[in-house]
């Protein structure tokens, strides 16, 4: 029996356990169990290969457009990872590694209004992320706290709430959507791309010091990250669209529904993720080791492996 049947009977069942807890059920069973093994079986032993070239720690950078389905992509790859090839994995969510919301009202008062939102670059803590890093690669392996951020208070939890690591993971994915993200020249910067940078951003000193945050502090961060694995969305326009479907389920999950984003909300909110988006479609189909290349309907029309 080929590695592949042999890995696929052993996880079909945790995969379609979790795809249910997901709440996915837009698809049959049978579509489910063709894209375990057209899909995210072959993306697993191509991780698994690269963690072997490497004989130490493999870093991970996940990333694709808003809505795209990264979380649960990156839980079906963690299934597959452990339970199959038997590897210590860990998913770091880049959202949990936002800065609290009185640090972006700081931002808000001495840099620009907009930085009260978070999402772009710059409002995320990369000492944090630099410290997990490291702490991750460093000889002798101790436990460490990873944040956690709740996105309906719109503020990071309390360290009784974090998250601790207590063995050093061989395979590390770093999950987010401007992971990889890489910066723009100034004549782009200098345009505005939609209503809110042409009338909130004037002067152009969100954009600009956003980009000097890509050109600097997360060129840094994502110099650490092996390979990127990117989910290239068909257009922005599905970015809105997979938005909305996923503010729906978060407020089925969540009792403050006042919290929860309405459709006006979501269409300003993905204003300040269009510039980076749109640009990482264009970098990364090139630059990533692999792309999912996503059809309309969310499925995965090809895989691309570079390496």
């Amino acid at each position: 029996m080929k590695k592949t049947e042999v890995c696929f009977l052993k996880v079909k069942n945790d995969y379609l356990k979790f795809l249910n807890k997901e709440k996915i059920f837009n698809k049959s069973k049978a579509a489910k169990i063709k894209s375990l093994k057209k899909n995210y079986i072959p993306i697993s032993f191509w991780i698994e290969n690269q963690y072997k070239k490497k004989g130490k720690t493999l870093f991970l950078g996940f990333s694709g457009g808003q809505g795209a389905g990264k979380t649960t992509v990156t839980g079906i790859l963690e299934i597959i990872l452990r339970k199959y090839f038997k590897r210590k994995t860990q998913t770091i969510s880049i959202d949990n590694f936002y800065k609290t919301l009185e640090e972006r009202k700081k931002m808000s008062r001495n840099i620009h209004p907009l930085f009260k939102t978070r999402g772009v670059p710059g409002t995320h803590d990369v000492n944090l992320i630099k410290k997990f890093i490291y702490f991750v690669k460093k000889n002798k392996f101790k436990k460490i706290a990873i944040p956690k951020f709740d996105k309906v208070s719109d503020d990071r939890l309390g360290r009784k709430f974090w998250f601790n690591i207590t063995k050093r993971p061989e395979i590390v994915i770093i999950e987010g959507w401007c992971v990889g993200a890489k910066p723009q020249s100034n004549s782009l910067i200098s345009k505005p791309i939609n209503i809110l940078e042409r009338f909130e951003d004037k002067g152009m000193f969100w954009r600009k010091y956003v980009n000097q945050q890509l050109k600097t502090e997360y060129k840094k961060i994502f110099s650490k990250i092996d390979h990127f694995i990117f989910m290239r969305v068909p257009n922005f326009k599905m970015v809105f669209k997979w938005r909305l479907l996923q503010e729906s389920k978060l407020r089925k999950k969540s009792h403050f529904y006042k919290k929860i984003m309405s459709y006006s909300e979501i269409k300003r909110f993905i204003m300040f993720y269009q510039r980076i988006t749109l640009q990482m479609i264009k970098d990364l189909s090139k630059s990533a080791s692999v792309v999912m290349l996503l059809k309309k309907n969310h499925e995965i029309k090809k895989i691309i492996f570079r390496t």
